[in-house]
């Protein structure tokens, strides 16, 4: 086995004039990558580490925009041994108070000896690091021309079963429990997931993802460059302001593979005009992978509506289950076969917790797969003392595999309670089918209301198919009802409509949908503008985030928005 340093090495030697990465940024000439390039310029990374004495094993935090320079960094820190981490930058998007708070929290239980930075975050940085193990703020100009003595670098001895890398959970800042993966783990998952995907270097992958998260990171970053297929990489932001340069790279560079979060269906599909897409075709994709978040499959036939007639293929619709702490990528499916699609009676569901397969109708629900697992990983579902439970029973969902992290870092109490005999313990809920894996929804986010357990999840599915609704754009939450002594489910839900009596009607569809479908009565249904839910660093719905605003909303105005009670 040999660790990732060995393989940027090696292909920078037999192959150096090979494109390693095409980088677009907005308003820019896309600048070409070559491994030689990519090598070399994350060797003055390392260099500089080492002479500013950080040592094997240590933690180099990176905080930086979306830029070469992030890149030089992260292959810069694995080539002077030390473990990189890369964090979102602050934006406009993050509460500055928040995200100095994660700042400072992340420090405390990662250690870090180095931050990267620039010189004028460099004061958020020093106080952020304020009684830390933190020894040096590295500038980027401080990374100047290196010398000839290179191969000293110790990240070149390594052993295969150190970490080479922290991921962290996504949260509202990212910085979650941080995920330790060895170049055994990540190199384990890059080799069956190449298999599932089919994935050769006649391949182009086209890439928007944050590098801060497993997808953006493993996906669309890791796995080309490692693989030696070619990647164009652009910046999240850039994309979020113009979603149409996805598709404008795929035609330009005849690119096959690309990841989007469900959100990103929906947001291509009505943030993209037809005059955006003039003289664009898309018929060089096999496989947009549909990861990250809850998968719907109206998002997928909006998606292929809008983009069908410039070349999209129905049979390019695919789906990954996917976490950090596997890596990356646990099942997939659509890429030998459609997506399988299980409709199941809804009240089953909600109530019986029992995905029963029922004809396609009012009362049921469809449910779309994830696919089978990656050939080196094990999946079961297990009930909340980890037996075993059968088949379309939904529990936790509990995996093995070779690509498994090595731990949550320094944080020896969640790796022993995240393992049950040697089964990880997802937290995600969902069932298997004919072998294939369903998701459908997070055991942290349980309600529970008259001693029934409420999924969070299986709720905003059904608001979310309410007329006037705006897609992938609703959350439920409990709120405590001190009357009642129980939690109460609230449903939030942004909409376009701005008819006071247009927007009643809408609440009290929400209501009537979601009593109709379960055991709960649902007194409240709040319908709030465009951009008002927050979501997280990795473009999931921020329940608690959400439920803190809405409550802070309800004591300033004794009213949460627009909303109906029943």
């Amino acid at each position: 086995m040999t660790t990732l340093a060995e393989i940027m090495r090696r292909t920078a030697v037999e192959e150096p004039q090979k494109t390693a990465i095409i980088f677009q940024a907005r308003g820019k000439p896309d600048q070409v990558i070559t491994y030689e390039m990519l090598y070399r310029n994350a060797l003055r990374y390392g260099k500089v580490l080492r002479e500013q004495g950080i040592q094997p094993d240590e933690v180099v935090i990176i905080v930086l925009q979306h830029s070469v320079d992030l890149i030089y960094a992260f292959f810069g820190a694995i080539f002077a041994g030390a473990v990189p981490s890369i964090m979102p930058f602050l934006t406009e998007k993050l509460s500055p108070e928040h995200y100095r708070k994660s700042l400072r929290s992340l420090f405390e239980v990662i250690q870090p000896a180095a931050v990267i930075t620039y010189a004028e975050f460099e004061a958020e940085i020093q106080q952020a690091a304020q009684n830390s193990s933190v020894r040096k703020i590295l500038i980027t100009h401080h990374f100047s021309a290196i010398d000839s003595d290179i191969n000293a670098l110790p990240g070149f001895r390594r052993d295969p079963t150190t970490i080479v890398l922290l991921q962290h959970s996504s949260g509202t800042t990212g910085l979650q429990k941080g995920v330790a993966l060895s170049h055994q783990a990540v190199l384990n998952q890059l080799n069956a997931y190449q298999k599932a995907i089919h994935l050769n270097t006649s391949d182009v992958i086209i890439s928007w993802l944050p590098l801060y998260h497993d997808m953006g990171l493993i996906a669309g970053f890791l796995m080309p460059i490692l693989l030696k297929v070619p990647l164009v990489l652009m910046s999240p932001f850039d994309w979020v302001r113009s979603p149409v340069l996805l598709m404008r790279a795929i035609h330009q560079y005849q690119g096959t593979l690309t990841w989007l979060p469900n959100f990103a269906y929906n947001f291509c599909a009505q943030k993209i005009r037809p005059s955006d897409m003039e003289g664009v075709n898309l018929s060089s994709l096999r496989a947009v992978i549909n990861c990250s978040e809850p998968m719907m499959l109206s998002s997928h036939e909006r998606f292929l509506q809008r983009f069908k007639p410039y070349g999209l293929k129905a049979s390019a619709l695919a789906t990954c289950y996917a976490m950090a702490e596997n890596v990356f990528a646990v099942s997939q499916d659509g890429i030998d076969k459609p997506v399988t699609l299980d409709w199941i009676d809804r009240r089953g569901l909600l109530v019986e917790k029992v995905a029963r397969p029922a004809s396609q109708g009012i009362d049921s629900m469809c449910m779309v797969s994830a696919g089978k697992p990656l050939e080196n990983t094990q999946v079961q579902i297990v009930d909340e003392k980890g037996n075993p439970l059968p088949e379309r029973v939904i529990g936790e969902i509990a995996l093995k595999s070779d690509c498994m992290l090595s731990e949550y870092y320094k944080r020896p109490d969640l790796t022993q309670a995240a393992f049950l005999d040697g089964w990880y313990l997802t937290g995600d809920l969902g069932y298997l089918a004919n072998g294939e894996v369903y998701i459908t929804g997070r055991k942290k986010d349980l309600i529970i209301v008259g001693g029934k357990n409420i999924y969070p999840q299986d709720i905003e599915r059904i608001a979310g198919e309410v007329e006037g609704v705006y897609p992938g754009r609703v959350v439920a939450f409990g709120v405590l009802n001190e009357d009642l002594g129980t939690e109460e489910v609230v449903v939030v839900a942004e909409t376009e409509e701005v008819d006071p009596q247009r927007k009643l009607e809408i609440s009290e569809q929400i209501c009537f949908q979601v009593n109709r479908s379960s055991d709960i009565v649902l007194r409240k249904a709040v319908l709030v503008e465009r951009g008002w839910l927050l979501k997280t660093s990795s473009g999931k719905i921020a329940r608690s985030a959400n439920r803190e605003k809405y409550l802070r909303k309800l004591q300033e105005t004794g009213r949460g928005e627009d909303s109906t009670e029943r």
